[in-house]
């Protein structure tokens, strides 16, 4: 038996992309190397190793996020208490959405997310380092 999903992933994105800031790839792009903004990819490694990397993000797994940001976490990360913007992305845009709304919930400001993740980052010429798709 299995039990009846209340809100689907599609409603909980739609939420979410309600409630944050999203950018275009474009402007995403222009962020690059800024010193104000940290790009951060919440991709699982396996997708870092397979699709590359945009030079600079830091890594910080979705299953961590929210340990990683909160201060008074033993797994909390300093680049998160920097006065900073933070731009996250994940592949298509969707985990990210997701994960701007908590961490914007925990109190983490400014915050925005890519539209279309990094699908759309490489598909626009983003630069990318590393990965072994062809």
């Amino acid at each position: 038996m299995s039990a009846q999903i209340r809100k689907g992933y599609k409603a909980l994105v739609d939420e979410a992309n309600a409630a944050i800031e999203t950018l275009g790839v474009e402007a995403a792009i222009a962020l690059t190397g800024d010193p104000g903004t940290v790009l951060v990819d919440i991709r699982d490694i396996r997708e870092l190793e397979r699709e590359g990397r945009v030079p600079g993000a830091v890594h910080a797994p979705r299953g961590m996020l929210e340990f990683w940001v909160d201060p008074d976490s033993p797994y909390f990360k300093p680049v998160f208490g920097e006065d900073k913007r933070f731009v996250f992305f994940c592949a298509a845009g969707w985990r990210s959405a997701l994960a701007t709304k908590t961490v914007q919930d925990m109190g983490l400001a400014p915050v925005a997310h890519i539209e279309g993740g990094f699908g759309a980052w490489k598909a626009a010429g983003g630069p990318v380092e590393g990965g072994n798709a062809r």
